[in-house]
This record gives C-alpha cells, structure tokens and sequence, in this order.
C-alpha cells in the first residue's frame, strides 16, 4: 500500500503565506529626495516627529503610527522634531519658521537653531480657504504627511521627513488652478547661482568644518513655473496636481536632469539614490541680484 501523505504542519503553512504576501506588497519609495524634494516614507533617520493638533500633542512610540481624520484646526499645528520644527497656519495653509535643529549628526549642515525658511505659504484666495480641515494626519517615527480639504473642493498635503538633509519636504496643490507660492528665508540665508552647476541653491555661505556639513539647499518645482527670483524669496506658479519640494545638503547640488513632469505621486518616480555625480561644495557664494 501506497503511504498516506501527512498534512503539511501550521508553522510550515504560515511561513508560506507571509512569504507570499510580502511578495504581493508594492515598493514604497525611498525617502532620500535627489533632485525630486519627496518626503515619503524609508529608511529611518534617526529622527522622531511629535505633532500639536488643537492642544493635544501626539508622538507614538517607535513603529507605531498615529492617525487623525475630519478635524477642524483650530490653531497652527506645531510639528516638532529632533532634527527639523515648523508650524502649518490653517488661515493661509503655510508653512512657517522651517528650522534645522543643529542636533548632532553626522549629516547636519549646521550646529545651533537655525531657520531655513521664515515662510512657504501658497498663495490662496479666501475662497479657497474656506473650511479648512484635515481631512488625514499620518505620524510614524520621522515621517509626517497631512492633507488639508476645503469647503470649495480644494485638497492641499504637505509631507516632512525629520532628516538633517536629503529630500525632506513638500508642498502639493490640489485646486483646479494654478497656485502662486512665495518662499521666503530665513535670517542670514540667501540664493546665489552655484559656479559648479549653474544650478539656483540657497545657504548661508559658512564653509564645513569638523562639526558639520556646509548649509545647502534647492527649491524642488514640479509641473512649476518660476516667476520671480530675488537674493531672499522665490516666486513660483504651480499647477493643481503640481508640488514644490525642498532639497537639503547633497542631493541639492547633483548634477540631475531634474524632475519629470508629472502630477500624481511625484515623488516616487523621480529617485537618482545618489546614482549622479556630486560636485564640489562652491566656494564664497554671493547672494542673487
């Protein structure tokens, strides 16, 4: 007589399933920015965002995420992190006092408070703001993502990775219609065109020493036009569907092509993971105009 076959034991069963379902899981894209200005989630930075909504401040533990829905901000929402802070106004839906903290890390471009900009605030007519919500806040770890919704239909996200550098922060429009947005810096920062990629970055000129990286960044457009440039502010017309990121350190100066032009999950499609040449830090930078 034949043998009879035995079943296959539990363990043996499950393990063959969580096989199968990591392979079925979509690649998430990674948080380092290249020249695309994407905060999305990766590889940890060893930072940690707590967030103040209405009052109430949240920051779950490591790996956990925390998750607000349907809520009327009453007041600036404060994101506070070991490497970046900033505040979101509700009123405008700009971003306001974007700092790097100087904590110490290897990677960071400067060793006390400093403010990076004094203000992001996309430019929105009363009737676009009316009846500001959050339509979703997600927090894990270093990463954060809120997306605003409006009485007229307008939806707005703004995603931040607690990072010293890289791709760490966006702004993307929703509304139907160009968005005009005005960045300004903040004290002592200045734009100046880069003599090794004739490329428009922003810093304060301090070389790098032994405690840290030289202060450098890129305003990151997507399906944007640049209407204005001055030695402190940008102006640019974003498109509904468009974004403006921001660039730190490093990935601000490869020489990439640039961002392509897309409106839907930008931020995952423009990934050069320091595939691009990286010049030199430039030398005595002199401020735009």
């Amino acid at each position: 007589m034949a043998p009879t076959s035995r079943p296959r034991p539990l363990r043996a069963v499950l393990a063959l399933l969580l096989a199968l379902a990591a392979l079925l899981v979509p690649g998430t894209a990674s948080a380092s920015g290249g020249d695309d200005g994407g905060a999305t989630e990766g590889a940890r930075s060893g930072g940690d965002f707590a967030v103040t909504v209405n009052g109430r401040t949240s920051n779950p533990a490591a790996g956990n995420e925390y998750r607000l829905r349907d809520t009327t901000p009453t007041a600036p929402i404060a994101v506070r992190g070991r490497h970046v802070t900033f505040r979101i106004d509700p009123a405008t839906l700009g971003v306001y006092d974007y700092t790097l903290t100087g904590a110490p890390d290897a990677q960071r471009m400067v060793t006390a408070p400093t403010v990076v900009f004094a203000s992001k605030v996309p430019v929105l007519t009363a009737a676009q703001l009316r009846g500001v919500r959050i339509s979703e806040l997600r927090l894990r770890d270093d990463v954060l993502v809120v997306i605003f919704t409006t009485a007229s239909g307008g939806k707005f996200k703004v995603q931040a990775k607690d990072a010293p550098q890289g791709g760490i922060f966006q702004m993307e429009q929703e509304f139907g219609t160009a968005v005009e947005y005005v960045h300004t810096l903040g004290a002592g920062l200045f734009y100046f065109v880069n003599e090794y990629t004739g490329k428009v970055n922003f810093g304060d000129g301090v070389p790098a020493d032994g405690t840290h990286q030289m202060l450098l960044g890129k305003d990151s457009p997507q399906v944007a036009t640049k209407l204005e440039q001055t030695a402190t502010t940008t102006r640019w017309s974003v498109a509904s569907g468009g974004r403006m990121g921001g660039v730190l350190g490093e990935d601000s100066i490869e020489l990439s092509a640039g961002a392509t032009n897309c409106t839907s999950d930008c931020q995952a499609r423009n990934r050069i993971q320091g595939s691009v040449t990286v010049p030199p830090d430039p030398t005595n930078p002199v401020p735009i105009g």
